[in-house]
């Protein structure tokens, strides 16, 4: 494993992360959350670096789960299942705990819960096809 695939895993979902609250679920978020584009403007350099540097460190997770298989067996397809299976028995449970206690609604749930699982999904299966 190199470095370099975690970060790769990242960017991609990052640039999926962009899409899914902006285009895809931007103002549902956003009425969920009661997050006004004010708000949401606020300390968006850092908010942007601690995602980023966030989303490196599940990728490293994914990634570590991943390389415990033949590298024959690397494909994208097989990545993004370890990935999706990573985030569902792990990062969707912890949400749904905090999420419990904070009473947060179901809706806002399915939104970053299903963002998770396509997270590491997507960067599972990058990851898979980029070993360096």
């Amino acid at each position: 494993m190199t470095f370099l695939e975690p970060i790769l895993g990242a960017l991609a979902a990052f640039a999926l992360g962009a899409l899914w609250y902006t285009a895809l679920f931007g103002k549902a978020w956003q009425a969920e959350t009661g997050v006004t584009d004010e708000q949401a403007q606020k300390g968006l350099v850092m908010t942007y670096a601690l995602s980023f540097l966030m989303m490196v460190v599940l990728s490293f997770a994914v990634n570590y789960i991943v390389n415990m298989h033949d590298p024959a067996e690397q494909t994208f397809m097989h990545g993004g299942f370890h990935g999706m299976m990573a985030a569902l028995f792990y990062a969707v449970p912890a949400t749904a705990i905090n999420y419990l206690y904070q009473k947060k609604s179901l809706k806002l749930f399915l939104i970053d819960a299903g963002y998770l699982v396509a997270l590491m999904g997507i960067s599972g299966a990058v990851m898979a096809v980029l070993k360096f």
